[in-house]
């Protein structure tokens, strides 16, 4: 990154998956999900080292297999109730690695643009900012749309809304999962009862289009990600055919 600037990766994926089990080792257009977390992060340009934190095995030799480091987590940060954030202190630690600049990468995000994370550092570096995460627009979901079904299926507007049509509604955007790029002081800062204390009290974000962030929680995930990625995939060149054999020549009278 730069003489005062270094950049650790960190991805993290666990065994457990209730809305798709093994999702992080599922096999996505021909390597396990994680592995295209691996390959944007090797991609990057501003990323110094990448190491993966598991507690699965096969997402263990799915990263060995790329030559990446691998950091056992341990149950207690293993279960559905384990924080992003203490996994990921967990691993910096384990890794012993003087990083100033921690990248936070979910396993099951295998589709994101490949310049994501470099957009992020550099805003990170650029603003002086605690954390920096990516963004995109909530859609057609818009809060102000929401409501709660009460008994009797009587309907509870959740948001006082005045708008008719979506694009009157204010824009609003939602974390995709895509990147996280947090100061290491940030991360280790300890919690004060808010769960999102280790990104700091400056926190910023880059946005993206939609598709360009897929979040695998469930099969419908799976296939919109296995969709966007097969029509990224180079396709062979196609063999040229041969060409036909030229016709003899009819030897013409000399004239």
């Amino acid at each position: 990154m730069t003489h005062d600037e270094r950049v650790l990766a960190v991805i993290i994926g666990r065994a457990g998956s209730k809305g798709l089990p093994g999702k992080n080792a599922l096999p996505l257009c021909g390597k396990p999900m994680i592995c295209h977390s691996i390959g944007t992060a090797l991609g990057s340009s501003t990323v110094d080292r990448t190491i993966v934190s598991t507690d699965g095995s096969e997402i263990a030799a799915a990263a060995r297999a790329m030559n990446i480091e691998v950091i056992a987590r341990p149950a207690s940060l293993a279960d559905d109730r384990a924080t992003v954030d203490s996994a990921v202190r967990h691993a910096v630690c384990e890794a012993e690695f003087a990083a100033t600049i921690i990248v936070i990468l979910y396993a099951n995000v295998p589709v994101r643009p490949a310049d994501l994370i470099d957009r992020a550092v550099r805003m990170l570096v650029e603003s002086g900012a605690d954390s920096v995460q990516s963004y995109c627009d909530v859609g057609k979901y818009h809060p102000h749309w929401m409501v709660r079904l009460e008994e009797g299926g009587r309907v509870v507007a959740h948001h006082a809304n005045g708008s008719y049509r979506r694009q009157d509604l204010p824009p609003l955007r939602i974390p995709d999962g895509g990147v996280i790029a947090v100061r290491r002081e940030s991360l280790f800062v300890p919690a004060s009862g808010d769960p999102h204390a280790f990104l700091g009290a400056d926190r910023r974000g880059i946005e993206t289009r939609p598709g360009e962030v897929v979040d695998v929680d469930d099969a419908q995930d799976f296939l919109f990600a296995e969709s966007i990625l097969s029509r990224r995939t180079p396709m062979p060149a196609p063999v040229p055919a041969p060409s036909p054999a030229p016709s003899p020549e009819l030897e013409q009278p000399a004239s």
